[in-house]
């Protein structure tokens, strides 16, 4: 680790549970972050200041007047630009030494198993179901830690789903792609701005903490906001035996 990075990282240096070795770790960490908007503003810039080395943001959605209420990583000088490259500059702002890979699609299966297997930690910052299910999916089948997080008005909710031990749950477990699962959005339903940071953050801490291999993550566990009463819960989560999809992950062809 060179001087300027001794500097730059001496506060988690400081930390016991982190030191020179878990901050190398995470200067060798590579991050899948799979959406731009409210929770992944939020993630990135805390992702790029505690040096994770790699960041793939994937997002094919503009900057739009009304994400600048809350997706605070975005700024009014980048209405109609791509998320992804606001982000990049957002970041690059913030510590010139992580390496940004832009991916500027709507991703399916495929093309998610392809960057699910380089990454040692995916986070879920979406708005869709039909996306959230194919992340599980192809976390499950490459065995890749999976930190989720969603808001929406004033709740929200994260947990990780952490297939490298098989008794945990994965996202299926506890909202199965066969169900009817009404799409919400910000657009119609709205969203208290801070949430969206309250979650984006804890995702953010999340995975830090398992690409260091500190502390204890929220598999199998359910952390849910109540932002008007300013209350969290945790619940416990157990693995589906009938899920549909990691009760079968392990004869399940790889994507």
């Amino acid at each position: 680790m060179q001087d300027d990075q001794l500097l730059r990282y001496s506060r988690h240096i400081l930390l016991d549970e982190i030191g020179i070795e878990g901050q190398t770790r995470l200067l060798a960490a590579h991050a899948l972050v799979i959406g731009a908007g409210g929770l992944g503003a939020a993630a990135l810039p805390y992702l790029a200041a505690a040096g994770v080395g790699r960041l793939t943001i994937v997002d094919d959605d503009t900057v739009d007047l009304t994400n600048l209420q809350r997706q605070i990583i975005h700024t009014t000088a980048n209405v109609g630009r791509l998320k992804v490259e606001s982000a990049r500059e957002a970041i690059e702002r913030l510590n010139p030494g992580v390496a940004v890979e832009l991916v500027q699609e709507r991703v399916d299966l495929a093309r998610l198993g392809a960057l699910v297997r380089t990454a040692d930690v995916v986070l879920d910052c979406c708005d869709n179901f039909a996306t959230r299910h194919a992340i599980n999916r192809a976390c499950v089948t490459h065995r890749i830690p999976l930190v989720s997080g969603a808001a929406i008005r004033f709740d929200g909710q994260i947990s990780v789903y952490d297939k490298r031990v098989p008794e945990n749950p994965c996202y299926a477990c506890l909202f199965p792609p066969s169900a009817d699962a009404p799409e919400v959005a910000c657009a119609t339903m709205g969203v208290f701005a801070p949430v969206v940071g309250m979650v984006g953050t804890v995702q953010a801490a999340e995975a830090l903490k398992l690409l260091i291999g500190t502390g204890e993550s929220l598999a199998g566990r359910l952390l849910m906001l109540d932002a008007r009463s300013m209350e969290w819960t945790s619940l416990a989560l157990a693995r589906n035996p009938e899920c549909e999809v990691c009760s079968h992950a392990e004869h399940a062809p790889a994507l």
